[in-house]
């Protein structure tokens, strides 16, 4: 995707863009973000919250989706997700999401997104199912 398109789309997206979600790459085949952990995204540990990890593995999901749209779809939306939380996250950290398609058919896609921090290691994996609208 040129870069235009992607500085089009990293502009639509209101809740994402009030979190610091960063689109760092853009295709139907792979959707890269970035996240960097202010204190807004942490919890009382104070680690990043779950919230925002749910976040950036929807929104990167939901990206792909919308890429993937059939002839005659109008809109995509989240009908499933999950989350295995593997290992904490803190301020100051950011996290990278890199999203693939594991199936994309006619009226539904499905979506797994590796989240790590900065040192490589993996904070989160989020799998979800869109469908097509």
């Amino acid at each position: 995707m040129d870069t235009s398109k992607l500085e089009d789309m990293q502009n639509l997206v209101g809740f994402v863009r009030t979190i610091g979600l960063q689109l760092v790459s853009l295709t139907p085949e792979r959707i890269v973000g970035e996240l960097p952990i202010t204190a807004a995204l942490t919890n009382h540990m104070p680690n990043v919250h779950g919230g925002a990890i749910m976040t950036l593995g929807d929104a990167l999901g939901a990206f792909g989706a919308w890429l993937n749209m059939p002839e005659g779809a109008e809109a995509t939306t989240t009908i499933e997700s999950k989350t295995n939380f593997l290992r904490p996250a803190m301020e100051g950290d950011t996290l990278t999401g890199i999203c693939t398609p594991l199936s994309v058919g006619r009226r539904l896609s499905v979506w797994q997104t590796e989240i790590t921090r900065a040192d490589g290691k993996r904070v989160a994996m989020v799998t979800q199912t869109q469908i097509y609208l």
